[in-house]
């Protein structure tokens, strides 16, 4: 990717001016060292993406699926039962994933260990959504042990202020049963998208828009966790749907990232309603998709005069 990331860094840095000039003025981006931060943030996550993506194409070790063993990985797994027709177990899997998050120290280790359950079975969408009082008396059991082993088996990042506390209102028990409920344990993932796509229509973008907007009844998923979760669906392949927009509202390091690039500063007054259609007409301009823009502001405010590479 290296000669296509040069010359895709010059085609930005020249339609960053080029849009600054012709289109809107880029108050934070008014120097070459903050357009080269913001760009370089670009094809960082252009990176990360096209590594998602290639996980759909690419052989993949049975092993990978199997939470018995260290090399477990819900997304490569998610691919696999793709792959093999099983469109609950590849959703519940990115769920999963993107309930728990990858630990930068940890990695899948929760994901793993949750999953995993008794030894007897995983705690597959089926067996889940067929007897969710199981699981939950499974997770009462046995919440001590997992806290307690010395075992270390944190929540990724973004989802740092989540639980696995049984008796918690936002615990991963009350987490799981309201995603089967959004689901429905008898319509299924492909009752979901078929509903989805009746009521949207089957333009990526509009139905990304459906399933985000209603996924708002998910315990615990909000902004980042919904956004997170269905772009991975996209890029895995398992729906044809993307963002329209950086999905702004109550957002806190992209809508920071978005005030600090069109009114210079991240504290200016521009309403993230506003900021969304801003974002998304620079990004059609640029020819960049809306996970990449969303991705490379909330990073690039970090660090907006140079350039760091932000992981976990």
């Amino acid at each position: 990717m290296t000669r296509f990331a040069d010359d895709k860094r010059q085609q930005l840095l020249a339609g960053l001016v080029e849009y600054s000039v012709s289109h809107e003025a880029l108050a934070g981006a008014t120097t070459e060292a903050r357009r080269q931060s913001l760009v370089e943030q670009m094809v960082e996550s252009m990176r990360r993406i096209e590594f998602v993506k290639r996980i759909s194409i690419k052989n993949i070790s049975p092993v990978r699926s199997d939470p018995e063993r260290s090399l477990f990985d819900p997304l490569r797994a998610a691919s696999l039962h793709f792959r093999n027709g099983n469109l609950d177990e590849a959703f519940w899997l990115v769920f999963l994933a993107t309930h728990f998050g990858k630990h930068l120290k940890d990695q899948w280790r929760l994901t793993r260990d949750i999953y995993r359950g008794d030894g007897v079975s995983p705690w597959t969408f089926a067996r889940v959504a067929n007897n969710p009082d199981a699981f939950d008396t499974w997770l009462a059991a046995e919440y001590e042990r997992l806290k307690g082993d010395g075992v270390s088996r944190r929540f990724g990042n973004h989802r740092k202020y989540e639980t696995l506390r049984p008796d918690s209102a936002r615990g991963t028990n009350r987490v799981l049963q309201s995603y089967i409920a959004w689901v429905g344990a008898n319509r299924q993932h492909t009752g979901l998208l078929s509903e989805a796509t009746e009521e949207a229509g089957a333009d990526p973008k509009a139905l990304f828009n459906y399933l985000y907007d209603s996924m708002k009844d998910v315990q615990s998923f909000g902004r980042t966790a919904r956004f997170d979760f269905l772009t991975m669906v996209g890029k895995l392949g398992l729906a044809n749907i993307e963002p329209g927009i950086p999905y702004l509202v109550s957002a806190t390091g992209p809508l920071a990232g978005a005030r600090l690039l069109f009114g210079g500063s991240k504290t200016f007054n521009l309403r993230a309603e506003d900021l969304d259609d801003k974002v998304a007409a620079l990004g059609a301009f640029l020819n960049v998709g809306m996970q990449v823009m969303e991705d490379a502001l909330c990073n690039w405010q970090k660090s907006p005069d140079s350039f760091i590479a932000f992981r976990g």
